[in-house]
């Protein structure tokens, strides 16, 4: 049995260290990519106060289409260069966005999302996966987040 929880009061640096250690003993030797989202996507929730949506989007056929999550129902498939995901995929780089509702281009799959973290995964320099955090609160996500999620990213991309 799996028991990983983050230490209640942690800073945040502390919680994303525990993430990762928890990420990299869950998936290290898995070979299933659809098996190690999903139980990243359970870290992401577990791990990250302040969250309505976590989890991922996978490239198939030139759009990114819903992969594992925890969270409300979601859009299926977003094409590259749409919403926040879209363009983390196209561009290939991460997307902070304090306020959804000011990003052109915005698909609300939840109304109640207010901000996003977007992070793209990558595999030998092409976009396999994007990692997508969306919270009700506006301005959620800051650099200390991406920096942290980035890294999760690099840990998954030979791993899904």
């Amino acid at each position: 049995m799996y028991d990983f929880k983050p230490t209640p009061d942690a800073p945040k640096n502390a919680i994303y260290r525990d993430l990762l250690s928890a990420a990299e003993g869950l998936t290290a030797g898995e070979r299933d990519g659809v098996a190690n989202m999903a139980n990243v996507a359970a870290l992401l929730w577990e791990f990250l106060p302040d969250l309505n949506w976590a989890g991922f989007y996978r490239v198939v056929d030139g759009e990114l289409v819903l992969g594992p999550f925890a969270g409300r129902p979601a859009c299926i498939r977003i094409p590259f260069g749409r919403g926040v995901c879209g363009v983390a995929a196209k561009d290939a780089a991460t997307q902070v966005v304090a306020d959804v509702h000011a990003f052109s281009g915005h698909i609300a799959c939840d109304p109640a999302s207010r901000s996003e973290l977007v992070v793209p995964v990558q595999r030998e320099g092409v976009v396999i996966a994007v990692i997508d955090l969306d919270s009700p609160s506006p301005a959620r996500f800051d650099d200390e987040d991406a920096k942290s999620i980035e890294a999760l990213a690099a840990l998954l991309s030979k791993r899904i």
